[in-house]
C-alpha cells in the first residue's frame, strides 16, 4: 500500500503527506485537570468554587468533621459520634442520588469519613479521626513536590487545560518557572495545614476542639485560596496589540 503524495510545487516531485499527529499529551492534561474537578467559566477563567465542588460540595466535606466534634462534645462518647458522622456523609450520597448528580465526590467523601472513622474506632482515641487527612495531605506534599522537581509542575498541567495552553507551556522556561511557583502556593498550603494542626493533633484530647475548627477553616476555604493564589501568579504576560500607524494627510 503506497502512500498518498502531494505534488511539490517547487520541485514538481511527489511528495508524501505528512503524518498524522498521535494523540498528543495536551489530551492526557486536560482529561487529568477534568479528573481532578478543575472547571472554567465561559469566559476562560477557573471557577474556583464549582472546581471546589460548588456549595453542596463543601458542604459535604465540613459537614461529617462537624457533626462528630459536635456529638464527641455534647456526648464524651466516641462511637455516637462517629455514626453520626458517617450519617451525615450517607445523607449527602443519598441527595446526590436523588438528584441524579454524579455521585463520586459523595462516595469519596462517605469513604473517607469511613476510613477516619475506622482509625478513631481501632484506637479508641478520637483525635485519630483526623489522622488519615494528614496521611493523605503528606502524599499530596510529597506528589506536587516531585512534580516540580521533574519539571511538570502540578499547576501546569491543571491550568494549561484552562487557559488552552495544552503543554505548549512547557516549551517556554518563563511559563515553567510561574507554574513552578503557583504549584508551590499551593504546596505552601498543605504544608501550612500540617505545621497548625499536628502539633493540635499531638495534644491528644485537649487539642480535639481547636484541631477540629482549624481543619474546618483550613480545609476548602483555604483550598480555594490557595487555587486562586495559583491562578493569579500563573497568568501569562499580558502580550501589547501594535496599533498600524494612519498615513499622514501629506502623503509622507
Amino acid at each position: 500500500m503506497t502512500m498518498p503524495e502531494n505534488p511539490d510545487r517547487r520541485t514538481g516531485r511527489q511528495e508524501p503527506d505528512p503524518a498524522p499527529e498521535a494523540p498528543g499529551l495536551a489530551g492526557l492534561a486536560e482529561g487529568y485537570a477534568s479528573k481532578a474537578g478543575l472547571h472554567r467559566t465561559d469566559d476562560g477563567r477557573i471557577d474556583v468554587l464549582k472546581s471546589a465542588g460548588g456549595y453542596q460540595g463543601i458542604a459535604e466535606s465540613i459537614l461529617p468533621g462537624l457533626v462528630f466534634l459536635i456529638t464527641f462534645t455534647a456526648t464524651g462518647a466516641l462511637t455516637p459520634s462517629l455514626i453520626a458522622a458517617l450519617g451525615a456523609a450517607a445523607v449527602f450520597t443519598v441527595v446526590r442520588l436523588v438528584q441524579r448528580r454524579p455521585l463520586t465526590q459523595a462516595l469519596a467523601g462517605i469513604v473517607g469519613v469511613g476510613i477516619s472513622a475506622w482509625f478513631a474506632n481501632s484506637t479508641g482515641k478520637a483525635e485519630d479521626f483526623y489522622l488519615p487527612g494528614f496521611l493523605t495531605n503528606a502524599a499530596y506534599i510529597v506528589a506536587m513536590v516531585i512534580s516540580i522537581a521533574v519539571r511538570w509542575p502540578l499547576a501546569g498541567l491543571l491550568f494549561g487545560f484552562i487557559r488552552n495552553e495544552g503543554l505548549e507551556w512547557r516549551r517556554n522556561p518563563a511559563r515553567v518557572r510561574a507554574y513552578r511557583l503557583g504549584t508551590w502556593i499551593i504546596v505552601g498550603v498543605l504544608a501550612l495545614r500540617l505545621l497548625v494542626q499536628v502539633p493540635l493533633y499531638l495534644m491528644g484530647p485537649d487539642g480535639l476542639a481547636a484541631l477540629a475548627t482549624t481543619r474546618l477553616i483550613m480545609g476548602a476555604p483555604l483550598y480555594i485560596l490557595g487555587v486562586w493564589l495559583a491562578w493569579l501568579v500563573t497568568r501569562p504576560a499580558a502580550v501589547a496589540v501594535v496599533q498600524p500607524s494612519k498615513p499622514s494627510p501629506s502623503g509622507d
